[in-house]
This record gives C-alpha cells, sequence and structure tokens, in this order.
C-alpha cells in the first residue's frame, strides 16, 4: 500500500494517478482540502480501478491523531508526503504560519509515526528553495542556506529528519525538484496564470520584468522519478529532479505566448520583483541519472501546449477560478 499525504495538491495528485497506472498497490490519499473539481484530479482523467483508491479528509494540523491511526490500521509500505504551505512571498506575511505545518507539524508526525516498522520508505518532497540563491550548477550536497521563511521551514524538516534517520533509522529519502508543472496546476502559478490570463485578457503582472531563472520540469517527469526513488533509493539519500534547461520567467512567458499567437506587450506589465525571492535554482540531475537511468522526457513547449490544451478543455470551469493564491492557515 501507498499512502500519499498532500494527496490534491498539484504534485501529490498526479503521483497518485502515477501509482494507479503503474502499480496494482492500493492508494491512500490523505488531504486537508476536500477532493477538487475533476479538472485538478489527473486520476479521473485516465482508465483506472477507482476501487483502489481511497481519500481521507485530514489536516496535518487539526488532525494529526486521525492521520497517525490511519497509517497504523493500513500499515502502508510507503509514505510520499506532498503536504506543505507553499508560497515564497506570502510566507512573509504569517512565517509562523508556514513554520507550524512545514516544520512543526511535520516533525511531530515523524516522531508518532518513527517506530512503525512496517514502513519501508517514507519519501519527503523537499524544495530547491533551501539552497537559497545559487551561482552555478549544484549537486546534492551543496550546503543549506534558506532565505525566506518557506525555505526556512522547509531546510528545518528537512534537519529534522535527518536527525530521525541518524537516531533511529527512520527510513527517509528526499526529493528536491526544479519548478514543476502541466495540466491541472493551480492557476496562480506561472504557466497557467499566462494562458487563462489571455483567455480570460487579464494582463499578467511580471514581478522584476521576470529574469530569475528556473528549470521547468513537466509534472508526469517529476512524478515518475518519484515513484523510482520511493521504491529503490536507500534511506537518506537526497535526490535532485530536473532537467539541464534553464530558462527566464520572462522566456517562459515569451514561450507561451508565442504558441498562443498572441503579443507580449498586450498581455504582461512588468512589476517590483518579490521580496526575498532567489534569482536562481540550478540543479544538477547526475545523480538520478547515474543511479537510476532516468532523465526528463517531455520537453518545455510539449508541455507547454498540454497546458494549453487543459485549460481550453475546461476553461467553462476554470474561468470562475482565482488567479492568485489566497492564503488560509
Amino acid at each position: 500500500m501507498i499512502l500519499v499525504i498532500g494527496s490534491n495538491c498539484f504534485s501529490g495528485a498526479h503521483f497518485v494517478n502515477n501509482c494507479l497506472r503503474c502499480s496494482d498497490s492500493e492508494i491512500v490519499g490523505v488531504s486537508r482540502s476536500q477532493e477538487y473539481a475533476p479538472a485538478y484530479l489527473p486520476h479521473l482523467w485516465d482508465e483506472h480501478d477507482q476501487e483502489r483508491y481511497k481519500f481521507h479528509q485530514l489536516d496535518l494540523n487539526e488532525n494529526l491523531n486521525e492521520i497517525v491511526g490511519l497509517i497504523a490500521r493500513e500499515k502502508p509500505t510507503y509514505i510520499v508526503n506532498f503536504a506543505a504551505q507553499g508560497m515564497v512571498a506570502q510566507s512573509w506575511e504569517n512565517p509562523g504560519h508556514w513554520l507550524q505545518t512545514n516544520t512543526m507539524g511535520h516533525i511531530l508526525l515523524h516522531d508518532k509515526i518513527r517506530d512503525f516498522d512496517f514502513i519501508k520508505k517514507y519519501v519527503h518532497v523537499s524544495t530547491p528553495e533551501v539552497y537559497g540563491n545559487t551561482s552555478n550548477e549544484i549537486d546534492e550536497s551543496a550546503p543549506i542556506n534558506p532565505s525566506t521563511p518557506y525555505a526556512v521551514s522547509k531546510a528545518a524538516c528537512d534537519l529534522s529528519l535527518k536527525s530521525f534517520y541518524e537516531r533511529y533509522k527512520f527510513p527517509v529519502v528526499f526529493t528536491r525538484a526544479a519548478n514543476v508543472y502541466g495540466p491541472a496546476q493551480q492557476l496562480y502559478r506561472i504557466i497557467p496564470r499566462t494562458i487563462i490570463g489571455v483567455l480570460t485578457n487579464n494582463k499578467l503582472n511580471l514581478d522584476g520584468g521576470g529574469h530569475s531563472i528556473r528549470a521547468f520540469l513537466h509534472i508526469r517527469d517529476a512524478c515518475e522519478a518519484t515513484y523510482q526513488i520511493m521504491k529503490d533509493a536507500n534511506p537518506p539519500e537526497v535526490y535532485h529532479l530536473t532537467n539541464r534547461d534553464f530558462y527566464s520567467i520572462r522566456q517562459i512567458v515569451e514561450m507561451i505566448l508565442e504558441e498562443m499567437n498572441e503579443d507580449f506587450d498586450k498581455h504582461v506589465q512588468i512589476s517590483n520583483e518579490r521580496p526575498g525571492k532567489d534569482m536562481a535554482y540550478t540543479l544538477k540531475p547526475d545523480k538520478i541519472e547515474n543511479e537510476f537511468g532516468w532523465s526528463a522526457k517531455i520537453s518545455l513547449r510539449d508541455g507547454i501546449k498540454e497546458t494549453i490544451a487543459w485549460v481550453e478543455q475546461y476553461f467553462e470551469h476554470l474561468k470562475g477560478e482565482p488567479l492568485y493564491y489566497r492564503h488560509k492557515q
């Protein structure tokens, strides 16, 4: 059995779909939010045995004992945890909320399940934000140097899990992925927000002119890597999930508008840079490539075309969705 915490987030929902496609295991999903509309649930798009997937609406902060009880009853072989309070800029406004969920909530969970000997692997989905700004390509041995409350909260949890491995041999492995994207992503992320903005005539605010550098990894590539790490990686290893192509955010927006035959100046306005934003995350994927033969398969342009098609398919539903992040504790 595979238990997916954060199963309704973008990455978690796609990972559920990946598990249903790649295995015959029972899948249990846990998320603080109720299940979303079909536009955001990829496991409903494909022909799967839906009976193999069971969902429980439970909040890590509010329902910790219920989550622990669920784990004790179901005895999953693998736990993959995507749950997190995301969003970098907003973490400056309520840093305590990010620390509560991403650090304290998780540490309390780990402390309650550290002696469950049926857990073969616990995959903790971390972030390259823990490294802070990078000036060149880095591997998994790079020092942690977080520069925002979000990054601090994730780094603290990573360090706690490392100590749990050293003290209790808690079977944790870590993933740190490039910017993931694809169909079913929340509309406040840059790629879907640009697409839906064009279709709804909402002008895009491009923070700082879009000069920060990122790699963009299609969500199916990320999920395939995460699944292989879950099955085959040895604790307490860390893996970068990324391709070797780096783009500025402006280049991403330009590529989207080119695919939609739209003019940049018509749809984009430049706004101030976000506070504390790291200008570059440049990860090396050598480790996962060498150990497992994994590499990203889906090109950025093909992934953008697929995401445009998703927005167009579900446009009647999506046009009423918020285009900006709405914080909830």
